[in-house]
C-alpha cells in the first residue's frame, strides 16, 4: 500500500515539475508574443492616421493616394508584427515565407473578385478619372467622391446618404465626371406660342444672361430656335458658367424664366384637346 501511494506521489510530483517546467520554458516566449501583438496593432493603427493626417497636408500628393498609403503601412505594421509573433515561437523565416507564399496564392484563388476590386482601385489612381470632392455619376449613383481605398470607393450622395462602391463596378461602368473641367454649358429650353416676336423673346432671353455668374468665354450668351412643335416653338438659351456655379445658376434661371415672359406678354402655350360629343 505504502509502495503504490510512493509511486502516485512520484507521478504527481513529476507532473508538477513538468507542469512548472514548460510554464517557465514558454512563458517569457508567450508573455513576449502578446507584448508585441498589442503594440504591434496599437503601431499599426496610430502609424497608418499619421500618415494620413500629415499626408493630406502635402498639395503635391493626391488626396485619392493618402488612403491607401495609409492602409499599406497599416497592413505591413501588422505583417511585420505577426512575423515577429511566430518568430517568438521558434518559427523560422523562410518557413514564415513559404507558407505566407502558400496562403497567398490559396486566397488569390479564393478572393478573385475581391483582388480585383484592388486591381481596379490602382487603375483609377493611375488613370484618375476623378479625385476627391469631384462631382461625379457612376454605377447608377450620383455624388461627390470622398475615398478611393483598396476594395472600395465611397461617395457621398447630395441628400447626405454615404455609399460604398466596389472598384470593380466603377471600373466596369460609365463615369460621367461634372466636375472634371472648369466650365460647363447651361442650356434653357423653353416653348413659346406661334404668335410671338422672335426678336422680343430673343430681348427676354438673353436679358436672363445678364449675370455676373455667366461667362462670355468660350462663348456669350446664345438665343437659339430648336424646333417647331404642334403647338409651340422651342427656343432655347444657351450660356456658360463655372462648374462650381452651375447647379444655383441653372436654378436661378429657370425660377426667373416664367415671370420674364409673363413680364413680356409671352404666352407658353399647352396641348389642347377638342372633345365632340354625338347626342341621338
Amino acid at each position: 500500500m505504502n509502495e503504490k501511494m510512493n509511486i502516485d506521489f512520484e507521478i504527481i510530483s513529476n507532473l508538477i515539475d513538468s507542469s512548472i517546467h514548460i510554464f517557465v520554458t514558454y512563458a517569457g516566449q508567450v508573455l513576449g508574443a502578446t507584448i508585441i501583438l498589442i503594440f504591434g496593432f496599437y503601431f499599426a493603427g496610430k502609424l497608418s492616421g499619421l500618415a494620413k493626417k500629415n499626408l493630406s497636408l502635402l498639395n503635391k500628393i493626391d488626396p485619392l493616394i493618402v488612403p491607401i498609403i495609409g492602409n499599406i503601412i497599416r497592413y505591413g505594421i501588422i505583417i511585420i508584427t505577426l512575423i515577429a509573433v511566430l518568430g517568438q515561437f521558434g518559427v523560422q523565416t523562410t518557413s514564415i515565407i513559404a507558407v505566407l507564399g502558400a496562403a497567398g496564392l490559396a486566397i488569390g484563388l479564393a478572393l478573385q473578385g475581391t483582388l480585383s476590386n484592388v486591381a481596379a482601385g490602382v487603375m483609377l489612381l493611375l488613370l484618375r478619372p476623378f479625385t476627391t470632392g469631384d462631382w461625379v455619376e457612376t454605377g447608377g449613383v450620383s455624388g461627390t467622391i470622398k475615398e478611393v481605398g483598396l476594395f472600395t470607393t465611397i461617395i457621398n450622395t447630395f441628400d447626405n446618404v454615404y455609399v460604398s462602391i466596389p472598384n470593380s463596378s466603377i471600373w466596369n461602368s460609365t463615369i460621367s465626371n461634372h466636375s472634371h473641367y472648369k466650365t460647363r454649358r447651361i442650356d434653357v429650353d423653353i416653348g413659346i406660342h406661334y404668335d410671338t416676336d422672335l426678336e422680343l423673346a430673343s430681348k427676354v432671353l438673353l436679358q436672363l444672361g445678364e449675370d455676373e455668374r455667366v461667362l462670355n468665354d468660350p462663348k456669350a450668351p446664345q438665343f437659339l430656335v430648336i424646333k417647331y412643335d404642334d403647338s409651340s416653338i422651342v427656343v432655347r438659351l444657351r450660356l456658360y458658367a463655372h462648374t462650381k456655379d452651375w447647379y444655383a445658376l441653372y436654378s436661378d434661371l429657370m425660377k426667373r424664366l416664367k415671370p420674364a415672359l409673363d413680364k413680356a406678354g409671352i404666352e407658353i402655350p399647352y396641348p389642347h384637346r377638342v372633345i365632340t360629343s354625338k347626342s341621338d
